[in-house]
């Protein structure tokens, strides 16, 4: 019994550091023995951004992207799959990666069955989600908002549209009858998920393609946020 205690203090012990140091360690590793700072110029302060929002739930992070002439030139395949960006009214186009059993299978966590979970915590194909909405509030406590210079953003659509899986046409792949509602849709993506390896280390990769430094591994959207506050100064991205 006093065996099993220590091995199952010495495991917390270890996760607890892990998750220390995949807050607190940059990623990338700062080059030349100091972390480069993130924060504009004062001249590229003065120039356009773009307001994207980091969307956290308990387990999850989406991307919100504002809808633009740039994003609905890359994303206006939605429209052919019933899905389309530039109805009236739709402020945000938001993305999100994950498991593609728990992801589809799971809309609340009234629907939650052992099976997805299962799949999540060992194992899973991937897929991308995308939906529409209105006017999101930055205040909220659940949203982050990032502004990132044009260069930065359209760094940013390109990673996440790289995420979907593609045909032979170049077209990304609808998982046909997989939605939440008549304003989300499910595709193909690239990559096996797994808890490790989930949908909050995809939106730091993502947020890194976009210049942001965020924490080494971040499996958690506190540790996510709570890693990106820490390695940019005041969010802005040249």
């Amino acid at each position: 019994m006093r065996k099993a205690l220590f091995c199952f203090a010495a495991l917390v012990t270890v996760i607890v550091i892990a998750v220390g140091l995949g807050t607190v360690v940059p990623r990338p590793l700062p080059i030349g023995g100091a972390i480069a700072a993130t924060g504009v110029s004062e001249p590229e302060s003065h120039k356009q951004t773009r307001r994207i929002l980091v969307l956290s739930s308990p387990i999850h992070t989406d991307i919100a992207l504002p809808i633009s002439a740039d994003l609905l030139s890359r994303f206006g395949f939605m429209a052919k799959d019933g899905l389309d960006p530039a109805l009236p009214g739709v402020h945000y186009l938001v993305a999100g990666w994950g498991g593609r059993s728990f992801y589809i299978e799971t809309p609340t966590w009234a629907d939650l069955k052992p099976g997805p979970v299962a799949r999540a915590l060992t194992i899973d194909q991937s897929v991308m989600h995308v939906s529409l909405t209105g006017a999101i509030d930055p205040g909220h406590p659940a949203v982050m908002p990032i502004d990132l210079s044009e260069a930065a953003f359209m760094r940013l659509l390109a990673a996440i549209e790289a995420s979907f899986t593609a045909d032979a046409q170049g077209r990304p792949i609808l998982v046909a009858g997989a939605q939440y509602s008549e304003f989300d849709r499910f595709y193909e993506a690239d990559g096996w998920f797994n808890a490790l390896v989930g949908c909050n280390v995809w939106t730091g990769r993502m947020l890194r393609e976009a210049g942001l430094t965020s924490g080494l591994w971040t499996p958690l959207p506190g540790l996510l946020t709570a890693s990106l506050h820490l390695h940019n100064n005041d969010l802005a991205v040249p």
